[in-house]
């Protein structure tokens, strides 16, 4: 599924995208945080409590094997990915809390994705090694913490590394398209539609209900606009990575599948749910106030 040099590459984008989701973050950005935490809050509500539920009840409805069942519940609890930072900005969206929250997420997914995982993996009796997991996702903070001292060391270099970070993110579903769809195209014309179906639906899913809780708690438009895309984009290259380095060889194809077609597609999909943001009259929304809220 992913060759030795392939997980080397991997190793090394994931670095970098970490690195760069470091360099875009400063002390500041953490006091705002802590300061007025409320959408904070409720975006990592959101990336934790729906969509790992939505993972779940597509696992459960699904007519799907277990490895699937197992790709689906990994993708739902991944934090959120680089590229829904991009997506924010052309949403015109909340790009500090777009990327407060992916860090957020990123940090907090240390203890909540193994957590959740249990839970989740339990209630279907499946087996998932979380200690392999969790060392994965600590070893991922190392180059966030590097990113943050980099901007603190020179706000240039924190700036460069902030966009090779976010590009890489894109560079990857190219990667992605280059690399292993022809070598894997036999097992993508033979995966079912249910596959397809969870894959895709899972960040729609999110959409929906990231936008619609954030409109339910009256949040501004903008803060609305980029708890669903936080929401909806989850992090593909680090869900492949985690089962690139947690699950043996011989398994990590089909565990595989849902997240390789997830990065595929979400691409896809954010790109039209931006354009219905911005067809919104954003022009006459209220100025959002300081802070993240």
């Amino acid at each position: 599924m992913v060759g030795q040099f392939e997980q080397l590459i991997l190793a090394l984008m994931i670095f970098v995208i970490m690195l760069g989701m470091g360099a875009s973050l400063t002390p500041r950005d953490f006091f705002l945080a802590l300061k007025r935490p409320y959408g904070l809050a409720i975006g990592v509500a959101s990336q934790f409590g729906f969509m790992p539920l939505i993972g779940f009840l597509l696992a459960i409805t699904l007519p799907v094997s277990d490895p699937i069942k197992v790709g689906i519940l990994i993708m739902s609890c991944m934090p959120g990915g680089t590229t829904s930072n991009i997506f924010a900005y052309f949403s015109k969206g909340n790009l500090a809390l777009s990327v407060l929250m992916t860090v957020t997420s990123t940090v907090f997914g240390v203890v909540m994705i193994p957590l959740v995982l249990v839970i989740y993996a339990g209630a279907l009796d499946l087996d998932i090694p979380r200690e392999n997991i969790i060392a994965t996702l600590v070893l991922l903070l190392v180059p966030v913490a590097i990113g943050m001292v980099l901007r603190k060391i020179n706000a240039n270099i924190g700036a460069v590394t902030e966009f090779f970070g976010s590009m890489l993110a894109l560079f990857f579903i190219a990667f992605l398209m280059i690399s292993w769809v022809p070598r894997n195209w036999q097992f993508l014309m033979d995966t079912s539609w249910a596959t397809y179906f969870g894959a895709i639906t899972l960040g729609l899913f999110g959409f929906a209900l990231g936008y619609g809780f954030s409109v339910l708690l009256r949040l501004h438009p903008r803060n609305a606009r980029t708890i669903a895309l936080e929401t909806g984009i989850q992090n593909g290259p680090l869900a492949i990575a985690v089962i690139a380095f947690t699950f043996p060889m011989d398994e990590q194809q089909a565990i595989m599948a849902v997240p390789a077609l997830y990065s595929l597609f979400i691409v896809m999909t954010s790109a039209m749910v931006t354009l219905w943001f911005r067809r919104m009259n954003t022009a006459n929304e209220a100025p959002l106030p300081n802070g993240l809220l």
